[in-house]
Parts: C-alpha cells; sequence; structure tokens
C-alpha cells in the first residue's frame, strides 16, 4: 500500500509542478532563478529522452504503456523476492514514466522545465529525474548485491 501511496505523490508533485508551468508560460517562457546557472523555461517536448522521436507520439505511447506494464507485473510479482533497493527503483522508475505518458496522453507532449543551462543543455521534468533515480538506484543495488555474492553471501 505504501508504494502505491509513494507513486500517486510522486506523479501528484510530477503533474502539479507540469500544471503550473503550461498555464503560467508561453512555450519558451524562461525565468532565471540562478542567472546563467538555473531558470525555469517552457518547453514542449513532443518525443522522448533528449528530444529522440519527435512527433512519433503513438509509437511512444505504446511502447512506453507497454512497458510500465510490464514493470507494475514484474514488481508485484517479484516484490517480497526483491531487496527493499531493487523495489524502490522500480517505484521511481514507474512513477516517472508514468508520469510523463499522462503528458502524452492528455497533453500530446510532455511539459519540461528544469534547465540548469549552466552545467547542461537539456531542458528537463521531475518525472526525469524520478527515472534517473530509479536507475541510479538500480545500478547501486546491482552493485551491492555483486559485493555480497563475492563475500560469500544470499541474495
Amino acid at each position: 500500500m505504501l508504494f502505491y501511496l509513494i507513486i500517486g505523490g510522486l506523479l501528484l508533485l510530477d503533474q502539479i509542478t507540469k500544471a503550473l508551468i503550461h498555464n503560467n508560460f508561453l512555450e519558451g517562457d524562461t525565468l532565471p532563478i540562478i542567472n546563467e546557472f538555473f531558470h525555469l523555461t517552457y518547453v514542449q517536448n513532443r518525443g522522448v529522452a533528449f528530444g529522440f522521436m519527435q512527433g512519433r507520439l503513438p509509437i511512444i505511447n505504446l511502447i512506453s504503456i507497454s512497458a510500465v506494464l510490464f514493470m507494475i507485473y514484474y514488481l508485484i510479482k517479484n516484490k517480497n523476492n526483491n531487496k527493499t533497493l531493487e523495489n524502490y527503483s522500480w517505484l521511481f522508475i514507474i512513477s516517472g514514466a508514468l508520469g510523463n505518458i499522462l503528458d502524452r496522453i492528455f497533453r500530446g507532449f510532455v511539459v519540461d522545465m528544469i534547465d540548469f543551462r549552466g552545467i547542461w543543455t537539456y531542458i528537463f521534468n521531475f518525472a526525469d529525474i524520478y527515472i534517473n533515480i530509479g536507475v541510479f538506484l538500480m545500478i547501486l543495488n546491482t552493485i551491492m548485491e555483486e559485493r555480497e555474492k563475492k563475500r560469500g553471501g544470499t541474495k
């Protein structure tokens, strides 16, 4: 139950931030928060990560929805067998994927707004952050499991 509440909370944060930007900015508007380093910039991403597959919404939705359904199935089926860290990694990845899927279904594009122009050229959103946190946790979990195996421990 806690997992579903966390996913709901993460989705809510993602969708609220996107709605605030979408309703108060015009596409391309930017608000400097820390000059030449961090801005809020409204971009409508009609592709996937880094703008890849621009304008191919039907295939993106099909792949994304299929992947999320598979991840949810995997998490439900293996939740009790997985380490806690792995379960949380799936939670973050699913939350991020769902946040961007909701945008594509209801807006026809993903709202991006986080612009660290001082160190990065791409603009992203909270759902993207969730996916990256999930991937990081998955890598960390894999490293920890491998170390445990080398020490003779069990899963």
